[in-house]
């Protein structure tokens, strides 16, 4: 299923985008290190976000469908970006924090981490990146 999203330009290094099935909104800015205002989420930003949302979205589909509670699941996304050879995301360390009171055993504990290291987006992030995700149990 496609799925269209459009971009307009409004100047100034910023970027508004329309999510086409649900006419949602959001707008971008180039990062303050790259000649912008970092007034919003840069591209790259999103990619991260992307990221972490779409480990959650994981999770609390497999969450979903063993009966398990995972309210207050926290997923944190570093992003740095490299120079050399090009300017380019060269890391995604992603942290996911389960807190104390949700009760999970070791096998679910590995049923959730190897979801959530085949989300899609996950999937797509070239090799050159270095995307580790790691998991907390409070």
């Amino acid at each position: 299923m496609a799925v269209s999203i459009d971009i307009r330009y409004s100047g100034g290094l910023r970027c508004d985008a329309v999510h086409g099935p649900s006419g949602m909104k959001l707008h971008t800015d180039a990062p303050t290190d790259n000649g912008g205002q970092g007034a919003s989420f840069s591209p790259t930003d999103l990619v991260a976000t992307a990221l972490g949302s779409c480990v959650m979205t994981i999770l609390g589909l497999v969450a979903q469908r063993h009966d398990l509670d995972l309210t207050g699941t926290h997923v944190h996304v570093e992003k740095e970006m490299v120079a050399d050879p090009i300017r380019r995301i060269g890391s995604l360390r992603t942290v996911v924090t389960v807190p104390g009171e949700v009760s999970i055993d070791v096998e679910m504990r590995k049923r959730l981490e190897t979801a959530a290291r085949q989300c899609p987006v996950h999937r797509s992030i070239h090799p050159d990146i270095d995307a580790p995700i790691d998991f907390v149990y409070g």
